[in-house]
């Protein structure tokens, strides 16, 4: 009973989420909306860790098992992204170093801030 509780409680803010979506003009999909509705409550104190921390775990847990359905989707439609493999692949490739150079830059010039910050105390 409590693990049907807890999944409630998340099916709950994904229907929020639902609602968020046809109410904003925004193009962002609704389970974003429900992740951000749960994170705030989760940090407001609104909802308890304990009142959704086994369900959460669990889907967590079976995440795998969701994008099969989506990986058979792939399969399916190879002849249609056979011709686009390399150029994905390159954006792909290229996006991943020039996100890690971001992060590792925003991350020293943190870390020097915080140093800075330290030293004059």
């Amino acid at each position: 009973m409590k693990y049907i509780r807890q999944l409630f409680i998340i099916l709950l803010f994904s229907f929020l989420g639902e609602g968020l979506k046809s109410l904003l003009p925004f193009p962002v999909p609704s389970s974003i909306y429900g992740l951000l509705l749960l994170f705030g409550a989760l940090e407001l104190h609104i909802v308890k860790k304990d009142a959704v921390g086994d369900a959460g775990k669990f889907l967590i847990e079976i995440m795998p098992l969701m994008f099969i359905p989506a990986g058979v989707g792939l399969i399916d439609a190879w002849h249609v992204l056979r011709p686009v493999c390399i150029p994905v692949a390159v954006i792909v490739v290229v996006s991943t170093v020039v996100v890690m150079a971001a992060s590792g830059r925003a991350a020293q010039y943190v870390i020097r801030k915080k140093k800075k910050a330290v030293s004059r105390k």
